[in-house]
């Protein structure tokens, strides 16, 4: 079982700036799965409680030198401290800057080691990152679970097939900003979100109290996947009473903050052409089955 690869100034920007610590927020620990094509970090996904999160990169993404070989398809997986692999990765890009005229002048080589830790009588597995310049190298061990048995990564790809299943109806939400200021502002009000998706391409959210009701909707989205026409007679009416017509008719689904697929969509820097090397999408725990 080997892995190395050496990690592009691309692919430290892309886990040093923006998927590592939003991952770090997800929670402490992570399965990293590496496969001939991908590097893939899974959070919370053999567990059945809490939000699920897949970051999938292609080698390209995050690496110009990527090898991997081992006895179950040339496919590895553990599990790794997201906030150790963050400070490790921080640490290498501070010292390139600081050493070499910016981060690429120094290579970050990344590669799976076993070492005899101080005051042990087993070797351990780690994730070892060096940076090496002109004269030196500067070595940070980050310490990682045993490698998954084979049945143990065939129960993540599984997984991982199903986390990726799509709901039959998606809606793109052009402005991300707006509609998270919106639910910033809602979290505030109540504790249960409710979140409607229409084949119209309407997207409701709204939030209930004893004392208030505070909703937003969004509509004439853009649809992937099963789409309808809006009936043109309810037009003038309410977005709630739309919003329930619709969920009566088949023709939308209603969630609490469950069974939510989000995927982010990431665009080839100064275009607006889809980078189809990077993917995120999360799901959000079952409060209310009888509604998803």
């Amino acid at each position: 079982m080997k892995f190395k690869a050496f990690l592009s100034e691309h692919g430290v920007n892309l886990l040093e700036r923006r998927f590592l610590p939003a991952l770090d927020k997800m929670g402490k620990i992570c399965h990293l799965f590496l496969t001939r094509d991908h590097a893939i970090f899974l959070h919370n996904l053999l567990n059945g409680d809490g939000v699920q999160c897949i970051a999938q990169f292609r080698k390209e993404a995050l690496f110009d030198d990527y090898r991997i070989s081992s006895q179950n398809e040339d496919r590895i997986a553990f599990t790794i401290d997201v906030s150790l692999l963050l400070r490790a990765v921080r640490s290498s890009v501070s010292i390139c800057t600081e050493f070499g005229n910016g981060p690429s002048a120094n290579r970050l080589q990344i590669k799976l080691v076993k070492k005899l830790p101080p005051n042990c009588t087993q070797p351990m597995p780690f994730l070892t990152f060096e940076t090496k310049g002109y004269k030196s190298a500067v070595i940070q061990d980050v310490p990682i679970s045993k490698p998954l048995s084979r049945a143990e990564v065939l129960e993540l790809q599984t997984a991982l097939d199903v986390a990726q299943e799509l709901p039959p109806t998606l809606v793109q939400v052009p402005d991300l900003n707006q509609l998270q200021n919106f639910v910033e502002r809602m979290k505030h009000v109540g504790d249960l979100l409710n979140v409607s998706i229409s084949k119209y391409g309407d997207l409701h959210v709204q939030i209930s109290t004893t004392l208030i009701t505070l909703g937003a909707e969004f509509r004439k989205l853009l649809v992937i996947g099963e789409q309808a026409e809006a009936p043109t007679e309810e037009r003038n009416l309410s977005a709630q009473t739309r919003s329930e017509r619709a969920i009566s008719r088949g023709d939308a689904q209603s969630v609490q903050g469950a069974c939510l697929t989000v995927i982010f969509q990431f665009f080839i820097p100064g275009t607006r052409q889809t980078d189809k090397s990077i993917s995120l999408h999360c799901r959000l725990p079952v409060l209310d089955p009888g509604s998803s």
